[in-house]
């Protein structure tokens, strides 16, 4: 992977840095993995804005992925390599023995050809899905479970990886991306080696129609609106607003809104670096 940096023949372009998409094997997506994604603009039922700054953004269809790995111990091929608009990783698209199809989140040295499995007993190779118990200590892994059978929830996005620390009884020490070290059960499933499209942090939109056709719409600075709208609004000229907080009124710097007595903080062996 690489990112590349246009020349500036617009204004657009003097600062826009994209990816490429050599990676990229086919441009046609398999037909029985999509489904229609409807835009809301960010109104609800009675068509009522509930979110604000939501709204346009090109037509998309949503990309079925297979975060279970379920289909124990039966090998699969890859058969592509794809660009997915809902994500920032890449999307691999695999065919089992069975002859079924299905889309999993690419790891980065997945080639067309390789095969991969899941299940117990099978290699810790790149691409593979092993449970916690079964991988070696200080392997590279993401698409990882939070709860036996649920479907992978850590570690999904572009470039992202979380690594097992060590074992105690029951459960595996993970430590996240976040640099938070917590415990996982053994029984969950992760997969080796790490997401696919690292370079996509090193992307620069250049020009706020990118972000527009993402379906982001402008956002408005509290301290720029009336004091009837915002907490940090109003005053005389550019006033700096007085301490950052939401639109709700809750402190937006610093204050902790995490429940104290919530159950998973046993879970937790050591919070992320501040």
């Amino acid at each position: 992977m690489a990112v590349r940096k246009l020349k500036p023949v617009t204004a657009g372009q003097r600062h826009k840095t994209i990816g490429v998409f050599d990676d990229i094997t086919t441009n046609t997506p398999e037909k029985s993995l999509l489904e229609t994604v409807k835009r809301t603009g960010g109104r609800n039922n009675q068509g009522r804005m509930t979110m604000r700054y939501i709204g346009g953004g090109h037509k998309r269809r949503y990309r079925i992925i297979d975060f279970k790995r379920d289909k124990d111990n039966m090998k699969a091929t890859v058969k592509t390599i794809e660009y997915d608009p809902n994500r920032t990783a890449r999307i691999a698209l695999v065919a089992y023995q069975d002859g079924e199809k299905r889309y999993i989140i690419a790891p980065t040295g997945l080639k067309v050809g390789q095969n991969i499995e899941s299940g117990k007993g099978v290699p810790p190779e790149i691409g593979n899905t092993l449970f916690l118990s079964d991988i070696p200590l200080g392997t590279v892994i993401h698409n990882i479970e939070m709860r036996p059978g649920q479907g992978a929830v850590l570690s999904r996005s572009a470039g992202s990886y979380c690594q097992i620390t060590s074992r105690e009884g029951k459960y595996a020490i993970i430590k996240l991306p976040s640099g938070e070290f917590r415990k996982v059960l053994v029984t969950c499933k992760a997969t080796i080696g790490s997401v696919s499209n690292s370079d996509h942090a090193l992307e620069r939109s250049g020009k706020a129609g990118r972000s527009r056709w993402l379906g982001r719409r402008p956002r408005t600075r509290g301290v720029v609106m009336n004091p009837v709208d915002h907490p940090m609004g109003g005053g005389e000229g550019r006033a700096s607003g007085g301490n950052p907080r939401s639109r709700k009124g809750l402190l937006a710097k610093g204050y902790k809104t995490r429940n104290k007595k919530k159950p998973s903080d046993k879970l937790i062996v050591e919070r992320r670096k501040k």
